[in-house]
């Protein structure tokens, strides 16, 4: 149940402290989902029903050596808080493209959400749009776009997309987001073919080969003409394994596009573009160069290139670089409100959350989704307050330290 809204609007995020203390304490309900971070994997590990679902989550790239970068880099940041400051009546929003949201926060793109639970997107979607997180829809979701808009009118939408080579049949899908009022596309840049990651490899867990995890595309109806002129008239439902392969060699070809194919998009999409994956300063200013209006610095939660620099430490240089003329946003490695601060402080106008929301809906479906989004929501709100920031734009550099302890060289989450 949302404990977010009262007869004068929405309660401060930080109030979700007391809801979860007067459940335990009073009511004797503790948290469903654990409120430490460095519990919620293994909490995942054994309790979600669908275990292939959370091994697809859990995987990542080689020896798992950027997705540790990822949390060794918030690590390294220490926060320096100011005291005797009035921070009452926080203020968390922020304004990207021009639309005011509630909170720094965004779900991250993140696909087959239906092989983790059966509440799939929708759930997540309906979790994000009781706490006025935007929702970012996968091109390899578990559930169509009309589906979901259907499904979960309110809150905000945000689609992504796995460029397919086919461009009529990127033009239907980006006709489809943007009719059914999905407000900015993601484009992801570094997943044009699928990273090595052993824990997929080792037990065959690709469910976009066999059909699962393609309903963006499945639904569309130029793909569906298409396949059916491949297969002597069949449909994807008839043959969802030999569809499934024709949609991933469409939306991973194993070829990149280039910076100079930006403009194809400008012809379907009129709205904000975003392009994800962006971790060089070069490429920050290649995106300006061409037009994008927002970059994600994002190495794919460690997902794609084991060894890669982790997204904090690309993030400063990023955003000196660009942070005056395009929106600069992160994701990889966010596990909690403390992260969320360092990143904001570090240049980020606004971050993603992935794996840890999902973890909470692999466990709990929906309410496990919003406890762990509004977990994060009150940790970032407290951290704010503690620190004597009264709003986001209080935050810079100068509140944080560089400082390496012997504590850091590990990563627990």
């Amino acid at each position: 149940m949302s404990d977010d809204n009262n007869d004068d609007g929405p309660l401060p995020y930080a109030n979700h402290i007391k809801t979860v203390l007067e459940q335990g304490v009073i009511m004797g309900n503790l948290p469903k989902v654990t409120t430490d971070p460095n519990l919620l994997e293994e909490q995942a590990r054994k309790e979600m029903a669908l275990q292939r679902g959370f091994e697809y989550i859990r995987g990542s790239a080689g020896e798992a050596a950027t997705m540790h970068a990822n949390r060794l880099a918030f690590r390294s940041w220490k926060i320096i808080p100011r005291m005797m400051r009035p921070t009452g009546d926080r203020d968390l929003s922020v304004t990207l493209f021009g639309k005011k949201y509630r909170a720094p926060i965004l779900m991250a793109p993140l696909g087959v959400q239906g092989t983790m639970h059966a509440d799939k997107e929708i759930g997540n979607a309906k979790a994000c749009a009781e706490l006025g997180v935007p929702f970012t829809l996968s091109t390899s979701a578990s559930t169509g776009i009309e589906e979901l808009i259907e499904a979960v009118p309110e809150g905000d939408k945000w689609f992504q997309l796995y460029w397919p080579l086919d461009e009529e049949i990127t033009a239907s899908i980006l006709t489809r987001a943007k009719k059914n009022g999905y407000h900015t596309l993601v484009v992801t840049l570094d997943t044009w073919v699928m990273g090595w990651r052993p824990s997929d490899l080792d037990t065959a867990n690709i469910p976009f080969i066999v059909g699962v995890g393609d309903e963006v595309g499945f639904q569309d109806p130029v793909f569906r003409r298409k396949f059916a002129e491949r297969t002597d008239g069949e449909t994807p439902e008839e043959s969802p394994v030999l569809a499934g392969m024709y949609w991933c060699s469409e939306i991973f070809p194993g070829v990149s596009r280039s910076w100079e194919e930006i403009r194809i998009l400008r012809k379907y999409w009129d709205g904000p573009i975003v392009v994800k994956g962006v971790l060089s300063v070069e490429d920050a200013k290649l995106a300006v160069q061409h037009g994008v209006d927002g970059i994600i610095v994002s190495n794919h939660g460690g997902r794609q290139i084991d060894g890669c620099i982790s997204s904090l430490d690309a993030l400063p240089a990023i955003a000196q670089a660009v942070g005056s003329k395009i929106t600069v946003m992160m994701d990889s490695g966010i596990r909690t409100g403390a992260d969320i601060f360092k990143a904001l402080c570090l240049g980020a106008q606004a971050v993603f959350v992935g794996r840890p929301v999902v973890y909470g809906l692999g466990i709990a479906g929906k309410d496990g989704a919003y406890s762990v989004l509004a977990n994060l929501l009150a940790d970032l709100d407290i951290t704010m307050g503690l620190s004597g920031v009264k709003n986001v734009s209080e935050l810079n550099s100068s509140r944080l330290a560089k400082i390496q302890q012997p504590g850091d060289i590990r990563s627990n989450l």
